[in-house]
């Protein structure tokens, strides 16, 4: 089922994804959330930064797992995203490292560092609440799009899509990462209740697949249209093709 919100802009996005993760919180101190990383989520991270600091949320109980990483970048890497999540929310906000769950980019056995992180997330049980971005072409955590769905934890070859897409964050498009391991599919739809964002007029078509009615592999964000409780929020580029779609102006 879905919920979902066309906000005026991309700070109003911002501010009603955080509004939503902290009252997860504030209802279950001991959440288990699921975070994102990329341009999409900054201006949520920044604004629970904020009411951190203004003593509206706390993190000291939470656990987090993150959907993926690249390949070959260890986590102290300026371009990994354990550091990405370390300086624009953990590192900010009083989260401890005991309290954060990753997959590793660096490895010698990709079957094993893949079963590693499964064995993490199963013995959490489900996600409380997992933020997702889109690519605009539809892939979700690093899940490109295929002729299958990949349940599992798993290594993945970038589009070069993708790879065009993350350049912006490296110096020169030949740093950025070919593989990437991620959450699968079937990690990501067990979570009890899935945040979607999206704020580029690039993902519009993307995001139109999540009310297509049809359930594709090559656009992988469309399985979510199975699942029992997702919130999507997106700013009004984005939304100029969901123009004959009833949206909830309040998401609660």
């Amino acid at each position: 089922m879905f919920q979902w919100m066309v906000c005026d802009h991309y700070e109003e996005m911002s501010r009603q994804a955080a509004q939503i993760v902290a009252r997860q919180i504030q209802q279950k101190p001991d959440s288990v959330i699921g975070f994102a990383t990329g341009s999409t989520p900054l201006g949520l991270y920044q604004e629970l930064v904020r009411m951190y600091h203004n003593k509206e949320v706390s993190f000291e109980r939470i656990q987090t797992f993150n959907l993926d990483e690249y390949v070959g970048l260890a986590k102290d890497h300026p371009q990994s995203y354990y550091r990405f999540m370390w300086d624009h929310l953990f590192g900010q906000v009083g989260i401890q490292e005991s309290q954060i769950h990753f997959p590793s980019g660096i490895f010698q056995d990709a079957k094993q560092a893949c079963e590693e992180y499964e064995i993490q997330l199963q013995r959490i049980g489900a996600i409380d609440l997992q933020i997702l971005g889109i690519g605009a072409n539809g892939h979700i955590g690093f899940n490109e799009p295929s002729d299958v769905f990949v349940m599992g934890t798993h290594i993945v070859q970038l589009t070069e899509r993708t790879i065009e897409a993350n350049a912006r964050f490296f110096q020169d498009k030949s740093e950025v990462p070919r593989q990437a391991i991620t959450m699968g599919i079937g990690n990501i739809m067990k979570a009890r209740h899935i945040l979607l964002l999206a704020n580029d007029e690039s993902k519009a078509e993307a995001v139109q697949s999540l009310f297509s009615g049809v359930v594709d592999p090559r656009v992988p964000a469309s399985i979510l249209q199975l699942h029992p409780n997702v919130s999507v929020l997106v700013t009004s580029e984005v939304a100029y093709l969901l123009k004959d779609l009833p949206f909830t102006r309040n998401i609660g």
